[in-house]
């Protein structure tokens, strides 16, 4: 038997409280509409974003595909942060925090209007993690649907994307391009609506819900402007009908082994770091067991089959022309490292969803042949050890060696490694230590302008970059991120100094600062940690409740086993 569709909102239309549905009838209902599921539609909204700019009229369309459906589709607004208009700002510090707050905008919505189920557009860097965290946390039908990558910007008959501006900014900025054709690329490179278009965080994470089960087959590939997406729009209230029907919940998808197959699907399409910090924070809200040391062991043996950028040249829109991340999906199924019995928002598993799906097409050079990987294991990988007890993660897209060993040189803040790098003070050799910009200390901004600034000709793979912060899977390099603890809270990144000898291999997963402990006592003792205050409302309550990276930076308020 069909579970009732309005199993929630009858509360309402037929509850003890008759004098609420005066608003509906105000709202248009007829008397048939109280008994048809009410679907709450979780909209970014923020026209001052490229990668947003579309997120109502989209909405709008799945509104349509509600009301085709005998449902009824009410969007609502939730907050949105351009990752990429604030990098390098204040407004830097409030892009983490956005997700957690997409996450509780969407789970105060739709459980204080006793919605069926949530609809949640995915079309910047922290909407889809965040109504994921609500789907789990919530555990009402849904999923997410994606709002699509921007198609590629053309210079000199060539695509580019988000990536070559910052490439190409910095090398303008040491004399390695002329200013005027960075500019060109600069004004070139964004030619509309569509979140970042190469494996960044944007699109890991819209290639990671349909590896959990989460989003549809080909959502996170159709391109924005695409007609297919809009008829995507149109058809996914079946989709969500189908799992109020047979009362399909996201726990019930968000298994331990999905989450082994988003975090192998991450690996192996060279994806962003952020996609780890969204899959541990995940796991928290879906209360699965699945670690930093879980993924470290997923990301020594998965290897690399797509060159995306930024560890090639392609983009999204490439794998959409080559058939779709089903496609991609059924490659990985047929290399055996990703489970295909794992249930998904089709109602089906992820073997029947890509049953009919074909091969990978030949002569193409975005996706690897299944015995010829790019590489023999993933680009990012997990270290710990004296400097990062928690954890840190690695991305090494450029560099050619697992291990390496420098001398650090010791940052707070982004722009000072930009400065001394124009200045020509960072040398070949150095660990780039940026500490002091944690969840705690000030949400945990992406340090983009940094990495970019390393990628410069003499210093690109000869240096390494560690910190207790995030960046954006724009950047490239040999890169560690997320250390945890945080200098904030007394981590050892914070006690790091000028000359102190780091290093990291990263196939045994170790990292070490060659300072005694007795050392490290010596300093702690000579820098107490000092409070951290905030002047900003939404930073002082993030700061104040949020775990640390290894839990994914959720709230342990909710959360309190994630200290």
């Amino acid at each position: 038997m069909d579970h009732p569709l309005n199993w929630n909102s009858q509360n309402l239309t037929h509850g003890w409280q008759r004098g609420v549905t005066a608003f509906y009838y105000g709202l248009g209902f007829s008397d048939e509409d109280f008994d048809k599921a009410q679907i709450g539609i979780g909209v970014p909204l923020l026209d001052g974003n490229l990668c947003n700019v579309h997120a109502y009229e989209l909405a709008k369309e799945i509104a349509e595909g509600c009301q085709s459906a005998e449902m009824i589709g009410l969007p609502f607004g939730v907050p949105a942060v351009s990752d990429n208009i604030t990098q390098g700002q204040e407004g830097g510090n409030a892009s983490l925090p956005s997700r957690n707050m997409i996450a509780n905008a969407a789970e105060c919505v739709v459980s204080a209007h006793s919605y069926d189920a949530l609809i949640g557009l995915h079309n910047c860097d922290k909407n889809g993690p965040g109504f994921a965290m609500a789907l789990a946390r919530l555990n009402y039908p849904g999923l997410v649907v994606s709002g699509g990558s921007i198609m590629p910007g053309c210079h000199k008959g060539q695509d580019i994307s988000i990536l070559d501006v910052y490439d190409s900014q910095a090398a303008a900025a040491v004399g390695a391009m002329e200013e005027e054709e960075a500019e060109q690329i600069l004004k070139t490179a964004c030619p509309g609506p569509g979140g970042c278009g190469i494996a960044a965080s944007f699109n890991t994470w819209g290639i990671a819900l349909e590896a959990i089960g989460l989003m549809l087959p080909f959502s996170s590939s159709t391109p924005a402007i695409d007609n297919a997406k809009k008829t995507e729009c149109l058809n996914v209230a079946s989709a969500v009908r189908n799992l109020l029907q047979k009362n399909i919940r996201p726990r019930d998808i968000l298994t331990r082994k999905a989450f082994e197959n988003a975090a192998t699907t991450i690996a192996a399409v060279g994806g962003s770091t952020n996609g780890i910090l969204h899959l541990l924070a995940l796991a928290r809200e879906a209360g699965v067991e699945f670690h930093l040391q879980d993924i470290q062991e997923i990301l020594r043996k998965t290897p690399v089959y797509c060159s995306f950028a930024p560890r090639g040249k392609k983009t999204m829109v490439d794998l959409h022309h080559l058939g779709g991340t089903p496609v991609l999906m059924k490659h990985l199924l047929k290399a055996g490292i990703i489970d295909g019995s794992c249930l998904t928002v089709t109602g089906k598993t992820l073997a029947e969803n890509l049953a009919d799906i074909g091969d990978v097409p030949a002569n193409q050079e975005l996706i690897a042949p299944l015995d010829q990987p790019y590489k023999d294991y993933a680009d990012m990988q997990v270290c710990f050890g004296n400097l990062a007890p928690g954890g840190i993660v690695f991305k090494v897209s450029s560099m050619q060696e697992s291990h390496f060993t420098g001398t650090a040189c010791c940052f707070d803040e982004a722009k000072g490694v930009v400065d001394a790098v124009e200045a020509g003070k960072i040398k070949p050799g150095s660990v780039i230590v940026l500490r002091n910009l944690g969840p705690v200390a000030s949400g945990m901004p992406e340090v983009l302008v940094a990495t970019a600034a390393l990628t410069v000709p003499e210093l690109d793979g000869k240096v390494a970059f560690i910190s207790d912060t995030r960046v954006s899977g724009v950047s490239h390099g040999a890169i560690g991120v997320h250390c945890s603890p945080e200098a904030a809270v007394g981590g050892p990144i914070g006690l790091v100094q000028d000359g102190d000898q780091i290093s990291f291999d990263l196939l045994k997963g170790e990292i070490r600062v060659d300072v005694s402990d007795q050392e490290f006592q010596q300093r702690r003792e000579n820098q107490p940690l000092q409070p951290v205050r905030h002047s900003r409302g939404y930073l002082a309550d993030f700061s104040a409740t949020t775990s640390q990276a290894h839990h994914g930076c959720v709230s342990n308020a909710l959360l309190p086993d994630c200290e």
